[in-house]
């Protein structure tokens, strides 16, 4: 019995049918040993017809079209390969926003290949024969399927399309997945190869030339090699360390060494040991391609030396690879290689150098910053001299405050005023300055360490923030009433000090004066009693000197003299008092600006940015699940 071999010229003869068999009616590839046809679903329900008309039950082989339900991948119940793509596909969503699609697009294409293959038969693992120009792949194809289905000879390109071979049905799926048409699918020849109970469920397909000049050839190659479950890797002595195999396909495909075969083919033309010294150099090379070999029983590539052409190491390959298929793991490990991969891809995205974040002395200095750019401190002090103002003026010497007023006499609205109460155009300017400055100081602290994409959305978020920042401060801090301070800043030297605050804004909404300590009316007191004695003992002189009263200068003088020294020495020792509730309430004043001013910017800056921190560990947790459960190491 002969095998189909005119693939260039479409192998279908007589194939009325458009191949939806697999099988060309013109030739003898699917004959039996009593040269009936033995395949395809026309023969099958002849042999059923003639079963019938013996009267006996004919053995009905099964159809592809009634092949058992097609169940998932070889995913076993509760393995490590679900969560992974789970975390893989969590990890893609949240990134969309952050990432541009470029970046994403290999692992969204993991995902969707991923999900396809579930979906198809977990009874099948589908191996590529892959090889250059000359290698004798498709003469190893025909050596595997035990029948000459892929065409071979001296003309080049020999195989233009892709040829499957199927053991068993139930694989229509996972070939139109290929998209290996119908005409190029074949079972294989009646015989040993074809009954061997290892290689049921093994779907092989003979790839053209990977080297070909023609480049419809090569993405043929590239094609199909991202969704076979396993590849058998074809070079010959000529051609084993072709820069072309190693840098293209060899190298980027390192991390799927367990579902990869590498065959040195045609070792009947190497004299003597040569065979094994070519082995050994294209072991080699494959260890600095970075692809783990399986020796003693390690996993990795299987490499082996044969010749298709004598059958010399033939059997051997059978039998691995019917290891191989009867595993039932080469969808899961190709899956998982191609998520470590993607993962690999997604490393200088998700992986960060050191271990950024916002620390509390970051978010301290922030607000230091921003407390110093408001005038928290300015605001703290002008309260503080007006609460001692206001001491003064109601415990100091009647005499002393007429002549503070007549140093401070002008009107409200006078130019001197205004020109004290508005901010210069310059220092405003500094104040924005250091706003910015704070905001990208504290941007780049939490960006420090970050991959780029992530580190550019934290500092995207700060600078959106920052926009208003000044004029939100502004107006926080007149909600924030500093004591004393009125909305024009006019009248006081907290006012004046507010108005012209490094913001151009004020510190208070509404009028305010500090609070009065309890001595102070005992204070009062005593001082309009200095007064009064003063007063007194002025009038008695003054009595005394124009006759009214009767002499006597030594009374009334020292009671004037009590008034006199008196009153001053009733406001130093009020001064002395007052001097510890001044400062907490410029303090407390200054405090009230800076949570202020510290609630704005964690409003508008830190919250944002926290929570672009925040997006970014989860999904550092997503790559560490998709990574954590690599099988291959990588």
């Amino acid at each position: 019995m002969t095998a189909v071999t005119d693939q260039d010229n479409g192998n279908s003869n007589g194939d009325s049918n458009g191949g939806g068999s697999g099988k060309a009616a013109g030739d003898t590839s699917g004959r039996g040993r009593d040269g009936r046809w033995d395949d395809g679903l026309i023969a099958r329900r002849a042999a059923a017809a003639e079963a019938d008309e013996a009267g006996e039950a004919a053995p009905r082989a099964p159809a592809e079209d009634d092949a058992e339900p097609q169940v998932e991948a070889y995913v076993p119940s509760g393995g490590p390969l679900p969560p992974r793509l789970d975390a893989l596909r969590e990890l893609v969503g949240l990134s969309r926003a952050r990432l541009d699609r470029d970046t994403l697009a290999e692992a969204g294409r993991v995902l969707d290949e991923a999900a396809a293959r579930q979906r198809l038969s977990s009874r099948h693992t589908v191996i590529a024969v892959a090889g250059a120009t000359g290698s004798g792949k498709s003469t190893l194809f025909n050596a595997l399927a035990g029948a000459p289905i892929s065409d071979t000879g001296l003309r080049r390109p020999t195989t233009s399309q892709p040829i499957a071979c199927s053991w068993t049905d139930g694989a229509a799926g996972l070939l139109d997945r290929l998209a290996v048409p119908g005409r190029l699918r074949r079972r294989p020849h009646p015989g040993p190869a074809a009954f061997d109970e290892a290689l049921q469920g093994l779907v092989l397909v003979d790839l053209p030339d990977h080297d070909s000049a023609a480049t419809e050839h090569r993405d043929q190659v590239d094609r199909v090699l991202a969704l076979v479950d396993a590849v058998i890797w074809v070079v010959d002595p000529e051609k084993y360390a072709d820069a072309a195999l190693h840098e293209r396909y060899l190298r980027p495909l390192a991390g799927h060494a367990e579902v990869t075969f590498v065959v040195l083919n045609q070792t009947d033309r190497l004299p003597g040991e040569a065979a094994d010294l070519v082995l050994d150099d294209l072991r080699r090379l494959l260890d600095e391609d970075g692809i783990a070999l399986g020796e003693h029983g390690e996993p990795g590539a299987t490499v082996m030396s044969l010749s298709a052409l004598t059958g010399d190491g033939v059997p051997e390959l059978r039998e691995m690879v019917g290891r191989f298929v009867q595993d039932r793991t080469a969808a899961t490990r190709r899956l998982s290689a191609d998520i470590d991969a993607a993962a690999a891809r997604l490393r200088p995205v998700y992986v960060a150098e050191g271990r950024p974040g916002l620390g509390e002395r970051a978010r301290e200095e922030f607000t230091d910053r921003l407390a110093e750019a408001v005038g928290a401190a300015a605001a703290g002090q002008a309260a503080e001299r007006e609460w001692r103002r206001n001491a003064g003026r109601a415990c100091g010497t009647p005499w002393l405050r007429l002549w503070r007023w007549y140093e401070n006499r002008g009107l409200p609205g006078s130019l001197d005023r205004m020109g004290q109460a508005l901010t210069p155009p310059e220092e405003e300017l500094t104040a924005r300055q250091r706003v910015e400055q704070a905001v990208r100081i504290v941007a780049d602290d939490a960006a420090d360490g970050l991959p780029g994409p992530w580190a550019q959305a934290v500092r995207e978020a700060a600078f959106n923030g920052a926009k208003g920042l000044p004029e939100a401060l502004d107006e926080l801090a007149v909600k924030a009433g500093a004591p004393g301070v009125s909305k024009r800043g006019g009248g006081t030297e907290a006012g004046q000090a507010a108005a012209a605050s490094p913001l151009g804004g004020t510190l208070g909404g509404r009028p305010a004066k500090p609070p009065r300590p309890k001595w102070w009316p005992a204070a009062v007191l005593a001082q309009v009693s200095m007064t009064l004695l003063q007063i007194f003992g002025g009038l008695w002189l003054v009595g005394q000197i124009i006759g009214v009263l009767e002499p006597g200068l030594v009374t009334p003088a020292l009671i004037m003299l009590a008034g006199v020294v008196g009153g001053p020495l009733v406001e130093w020792s009020c001064a002395a008092a007052i001097r510890g509730p001044a400062r907490r309430y410029g303090q407390d004043a200054e405090r009230r600006l800076r949570e202020a001013a510290a609630g704005c910017g964690r409003a508008r800056v830190l919250d944002p940015v926290a929570a672009e921190l925040v997006r970014y560990r989860e999904v550092r947790e997503r790559y560490v699940t998709v990574t954590e459960f690599s099988t291959t190491g990588r």
